[in-house]
């Protein structure tokens, strides 16, 4: 989706995160680490830059909105990094909605879905995602970009 071949700037990143993601920092940081939904944009925003790409960020507690921003989102940018919260294991209508801005997906979870609760281990959307980076904290949305440069290079 992005043009840089033409010489113009490419489509920005868009970044998601789900419910309580705002929380980050205070949230069991046992789980998730010390680190705060600030840091994750600084970081995610930075990465973009380095790689020559914008980003658009947005946080949301209510579903609807998420699926709103993703209907908005279709052919205004290059790709989407996610972090579905919660959304990953119960939301069928999320899922629905991914598809429609018909870019690359990454999914991102701060810690080892794998290694908590048996409920966690299913998503509905990593079958949607071009990747799934999963257990290395903040990181892993620096690791999602790098990948999904990649592949809308």
């Amino acid at each position: 989706m992005s043009d840089t071949a033409a010489g113009t700037e490419p489509l920005p990143i868009l970044l998601l995160n789900g419910p309580n993601l705002n929380t980050l920092g205070v949230r069991q940081p046992e789980v998730y680490g010390a680190a705060t939904l600030d840091d994750v944009v600084d970081l995610a925003e930075r990465t973009a830059t380095e790689l020559g790409f914008g980003l658009r960020a947005a946080q949301t507690n209510h579903e609807g909105q998420m699926i709103d921003w993703l209907h908005e989102a279709r052919g205004q940018v290059s790709g989407i990094v996610i972090n579905p919260a919660a959304w990953t294991h119960t939301s069928v209508a999320l899922a629905d909605a991914l598809v429609i801005p018909d870019v690359p997906i990454m999914e991102v979870h701060i810690s080892n879905v794998h290694k908590r609760e048996a409920f966690r281990h299913h998503s509905y959307v990593s079958p949607l995602a071009a990747g799934v980076i999963a257990g290395y904290g903040i990181r892993g949305y620096e690791f999602a970009i790098r990948r999904l440069v990649e592949l809308v290079g």
